[in-house]
């Protein structure tokens, strides 16, 4: 597998609004993933983190379908597995699920970077695994 590019909700966040401030930074994110051929990829559980009615879902649905090349992960046996690997190795509970998720998909690709507006605990929980790099927008 090869190193993949990994968006939590606060850097799909910032990509669904083109003027706000982190705009330009996820989208030279993408850039580099996509001039390296790398995947780039949005945990299923982000998603349901920021769907909250009509009109925040239609600004991540939009979002998704300018930003093509975003691939969505769902949850299965094999990255719940991972999931509670990451949050067991943080010392944390469920409260950092989603972040968790973010981790263990990058995990499960051998290795990325994670784009976060939230770098401390992103970093948090990604510290046992040097294979994975937080990058904060």
């Amino acid at each position: 597998m090869s190193p993949i590019l990994v968006l939590d909700a606060e850097a799909l966040s910032s990509l669904a609004r083109p003027r706000g401030p982190r705009f330009r930074e996820v989208r030279a994110a993408l850039e580099a993933a996509r001039r390296l051929r790398r995947e780039v990829v949005v945990p299923a559980v982000v998603l349901a983190e920021l769907y909250r009615g009509s009109g925040h879902n239609q600004v991540v649905d939009a979002c998704l379908s300018r930003e093509t090349g975003i691939g969505v992960r769902s949850t299965d046996r094999s990255l719940a597995r991972l999931v509670g690997g990451v949050l067991a190795s943080a010392g944390v509970g469920s409260s950092d699920l989603a972040d968790a998720h973010v981790v263990a998909t990058a995990i499960e690709a051998g290795g990325g970077v994670v784009v976060t507006g939230d770098p401390d605990d992103l970093g948090r929980l990604a510290a046992a695994f040097p294979n994975v790099h937080v990058s904060a927008v």
